[in-house]
């Protein structure tokens, strides 16, 4: 089963708010300067909006499907969704794409739920395997098709802005599900479409 919720003591906005101020400090700056006053509310309102994830149900996004495909059995593609995320271990950025893709069973599920399902979990701390991981195995929970197949390519500026500091340098990773992973002929087809787009 895909795990819904992470259950934390969270702390107030105000506790939140003070943790910047400690940061600002410690980094060597005044909290207290006028470029900085408002910084931790900033901060704080920002960090709402970038991790909203936690607060959705990745489930919940796909619990409208639709059974009347006519027969439809073919591979459903969504190439090339946008995202960002943050490394768990240096909470930095890491950008990049999401391509989804899976041979319905007995249902399919809209498109627009494909990308919201890949923002609900990029939306948290991540590290780039896990949330492939994710996106395939709640695609498979949800859905029961056929195969899912998950490939994410993504920048981490934890690479490029710090530590070994390599620019432009591509993490890719992929989750193979049912006839993707067991089916060669499936599984080029599916590689085949993905660079028919770059």
């Amino acid at each position: 089963m895909t795990k819904k919720h992470i259950s934390v003591n969270k702390p107030s906005r105000e506790e939140a708010e003070e943790a910047v101020r400690t940061l600002l400090r410690w980094a060597g700056d005044d909290p207290a300067r006028e470029g900085l006053l408002d910084t931790p509310k900033r901060v704080v309102k920002s960090y709402e909006e970038l991790f909203k994830g936690y607060e959705t149900d990745p489930c919940e996004v796909l619990n409208r499907t639709f059974k009347e495909v006519e027969g439809y059995d073919e591979m459903v593609v969504l190439r090339d969704i946008n995202f960002n995320s943050h490394c768990e271990h240096h909470m930095v950025p890491f950008t990049g794409k999401a391509h989804v893709a899976y041979l319905p069973g007995c249902k399919v599920i809209g498109l627009s739920k494909l990308a919201r399902l890949v923002d609900v979990y990029a939306q948290r701390l991540q590290i780039q395997e896990k949330l492939t991981a994710q996106i395939a195995d709640t695609l498979q929970e949800i859905l029961q098709p056929k195969g899912v197949a998950v490939v994410i390519e993504a920048t981490h500026m934890c690479m490029t802005m710090r530590g070994v500091r390599k620019h432009g340098t591509v993490m890719q990773t992929s989750r193979l599900l049912g006839l993707f992973k067991s089916d060669p002929r499936t599984r080029q087809e599916f590689f085949s479409l993905l660079k028919t787009g770059s």
